[in-house]
């Protein structure tokens, strides 16, 4: 054997040897235990920040903190670290930190913090946690390249050097400045404050105090004139008061409510808006917009699960991403969407917060499935234009077809020019009046047949198929109304008088004493005289009687009964007679016009005389002539009525009764009637079949006189011998009654079929 193969082979055995006491030292004493990440949570910081909070099974022996700034990260080294963390990325949308990750890779962790754009950061350990203070979106870092490398140790780890930081003293002003405050209440009793600034570029933080909401604007001044108290109580929102005024070089906005509130805030462009609305209790939760959906107003019901979004000065399509991780669905962003807006939203559905983005920067979606569409609106209205454009232009290049329609009940010209809106009437033989409007595809026309009522169609199908369909709509038998009216006039009079006729006189006939009595003083005057004559033989002279002796005369005109009493007697006559008369009358009238007609056609039934009566016309020259003409006097129903859906009739109502009271005698020229007219127009609703009463007069007179002898007619008792009464009273009412009552006409599926026609050949049966 060689030396070479001898000393291969105390190699090879000093080789096993060692690795066997390799192995028996590490089956002896255990390796060193690596630690573990259990939990990352996350925190809103102090001034817009946000504070990560890294907790591990054990302390922590080591960690490297580094920085990019493209993308803008925060990466933390564990070396000696397992992952044990349950999911693999956590969303925050607070302040500039978008999202933290961990991965684990040769038994290191690497935890990356993504930022929207880069922040100051602080480190620092406590026991088992590590916790990452992130600076709010305000401060932008200078430095373009990765910073180097730090270890974190016990004490505090600050991350690079930024510029324009929370720190007043280190602020970077510019010249923004606040253009104007505005207020406004919305829909649902929420407060909006509009913020607007000269400018874009506005860094504003916005916090709860409380019953304060306190805005912060670090770069933007604001002009003395704009610092000032306003109050916006008489809005009825929770919002109280406005405090606007200069802090530190800045602005600050102190905003006082009453009352449970939730608030939000986004940016958009030079204008920072808060809405303050009152709080709500449920899980779902009503847009504060309305929207048209199908051309009816609406709200949007929100139905999301609540997250909270609290950044500034953010690119659009970032919170794109955050929403979509948010809600599982994919969110498809056209390249035109760009811009940064700033939001702060605390438990808000996620489906609100992506409408407020979309809105804020002039965007609108399109849902499919699960994939949302994001694009500006105009792109998005553009797009769907010219969809809807080709396949119009496609239905169109389809081949026409004709169709005959006949119409049952309406009249094909008038459907006709309801379709076109412009159709020409034509001959028995219907022409084609090419009339490419109304209902009708550009290529379509319609015409008609008068002497079969039918309508000739030649269109696209599809067109052809909506023809029809709106043919059959409105070719429908039209129901009928019957209206009955009733128009009462009553009548009721009433008339009393009282007359009396007294006299008294002297006779110079000795002792001669003659009572008389008859129906009137003149028949007891002769009834006196005849009695006069025959006493004592004839020797007596004769009493005559004149009327002349008549001290009171008030004696009724045309009086139902009298009484007269003449008494002689002692050389003096006395004469009086009592007249009285008392009527009453009664009448009614009733008339029934009635009249049945179609929905919405205007009606007409009358009844009644002319009465003639002469008038005279004639020259200057010639001799007066005289013309006969003639008034109508009607009973006159005019009536349109109108079927509403809920089975009621609409009447427009016109009535006349008119009557001939008398006539007037005009000297030499004959009479001329006097016309008595009544008369009603309105319009009512009324059920079917039920009575109203449309209209009514009602005229009462009364009338008393009383004729009497100054003095002599007030004496008590006596009196009614020197007086007459007369009194009267006359009452007239008119009413009118309107009863409308539907009459439905059924509709049949088709025409009748027409009765067979004999061959020519056969003659046509008779039957008796």
């Amino acid at each position: 054997m060689s030396a070479i193969n001898v000393i291969r082979r105390m190699n090879r055995s000093r080789a096993a040897a060692l690795g066997l006491g390799v192995w028996l030292l590490s089956s002896a004493f255990p390796a060193f235990a690596s630690n573990v990440l259990q939990q990352v949570s996350h925190a809103p910081g102090a001034k817009g920040g946000v504070e990560i909070t890294l907790q591990f099974a054990d302390p922590i022996a080591d960690a490297q903190v580094f920085t990019t700034d493209n993308p803008p990260r925060i990466a933390i080294d564990l070396p000696d670290t397992h992952n044990g963390m349950a999911g693999r990325k956590v969303a925050i949308g607070n302040g500039s930190a978008s999202a933290v990750s961990a991965a684990e890779a040769n038994g290191r962790t690497r935890v990356v913090v993504d930022l929207f754009r880069p922040a100051a950061y602080e480190s620092r350990i406590e026991g088992n946690r590590l916790i990452l203070s992130v600076a709010g979106s305000g401060a932008v870092a200078t430095a373009a390249a990765p910073a180097a490398s730090s270890t974190a140790k016990a004490n505090t780890v600050k991350g690079p050097i930024l510029a324009n930081t929370m720190d007043p003293s280190r602020r970077v002003m510019g010249a923004l400045s606040v253009a104007n405050i505005d207020f406004r209440r919305g829909t649902n009793g929420s407060g909006k404050i509009v913020m607007r600034f000269s400018g874009e570029g506005a860094s504003a933080d916005m916090r709860n105090e409380g019953s304060r909401i306190v805005v912060d604007v670090n770069n933007a001044a604001i002009s003395a004139n704009l610092s000032k108290h306003m109050d916006v109580s008489d809005f009825a929102t929770p919002v109280q008061s406005l405090d606007p005024r200069e802090q530190a070089g800045g602005t600050r906005l102190v905003i006082n409510t009453n009352g449970a509130y939730d608030s939000s805030a986004y940016q958009s462009g030079n204008e920072y808006v808060v809405e303050i609305s009152p709080k709500r209790v449920g899980a779902d939760r009503m847009s504060t917009d309305a929207s048209r959906v199908g051309g009816t107003l609406g709200k949007v019901v929100y139905k999301g699960k609540p997250a909270t979004f609290n950044f500034q000065d953010v690119p659009v399509r970032t919170v794109l991403q955050l929403i979509a991780e948010e809600s599982n669905l994919n969110i498809v962003a056209a390249d035109t969407v760009g811009g940064n807006v700033t939001l702060r939203l605390i438990n808000v559905p996620w489906d609100q917060a992506l409408d407020i983005v979309l809105r804020a920067k002039g965007l609108d979606k399109r849902q499919d499935g699960g994939v949302i569409w994001v694009a500006p609106q105009k792109e998005l209205a553009d797009y769907e234009q010219a969809k809807e454009d080709a396949r119009i232009a496609i239905e169109l290049r389809a081949e026409t077809i004709t169709e005959y329609i006949p119409v049952n009940y309406g009249n094909a010209e008038d459907i006709a020019k309801l379709l076109t809106d412009d159709s020409k009437a034509n001959s028995s033989g219907g022409q084609a009046a090419n009339v490419q409007r109304g209902f009708l595809s550009p290529r379509g026309s319609v015409s008609f047949d008068r002497r079969s009522n039918t309508l000739l169609l030649i269109d696209l199908p599809k067109k052809v198929a909506e023809i029809k369909q709106l043919v059959s709509m409105l070719d429908r038998p039209v129901d009928q109304v019957l209206i009955e009216a009733r128009i009462v006039i009553a009548d009721e009079e009433f008339a009393r008088d009282l007359g009396v006729r007294l006299g008294l006189t002297g006779v110079n006939q000795g002792d001669e004493s003659i009572t008389s009595y008859g129906g009137t003083l003149v028949d007891s005057a002769g009834n006196a005289d005849k009695a006069s004559a025959c006493a004592a033989g004839g020797a007596c002279a004769a009493y005559v009687h004149t009327i002349n002796a008549l001290n009171v005369n008030l004696p009724v005109t045309n009086p139902a009964g009298s009484l007269a009493l003449s008494i002689i007697n002692g050389g003096h006559v006395l004469d009086l007679e009592l007249s009285a008369m008392q009527s009453e009358g009664k009448g009614d009238v009733i008339s029934n016009p009635r009249i049945i007609t179609s929905n919405q056609k205007e009606a007409l039934i009358s009844q009644g005389d002319e009465i003639g009566y002469v008038t005279i016309s004639g020259g200057t020259t010639g001799g007066a002539v005289a013309n006969v003409q003639f008034k109508d006097v009607l009973l006159q129903l005019k009536v349109t009525p109108t079927i509403t859906n809920d089975n009621r009739v609409y009447m427009a109502l016109n009535i006349n009764k008119d009557e001939l009271a008398k006539f007037i005698e005009v000297q030499n020229f004959g009479s001329v009637p006097q016309i008595t007219k009544r008369q009603i127009t309105t319009a009512v609703l009324v059920d079917s079949g039920q009575t109203v009463v449309i209209g009514g007069v009602y005229e009462f007179k009364s009338r008393e006189d009383l004729v009497k002898v100054p003095f002599l007619g007030d004496l008590p008792g006596l009196g009614n011998l020197f007086r007459s009464k007369n009194k009267s009273s006359n009452k007239a009412e008119l009413l009118v009654f309107v009863t409308p009552k539907i009459l439905e006409v059924r509709q049949r599926d088709s025409y009748a079929a027409p009765a067979p026609v004999p061959a020519r050949n056969e003659a046509p049966e008779w039957r008796n």
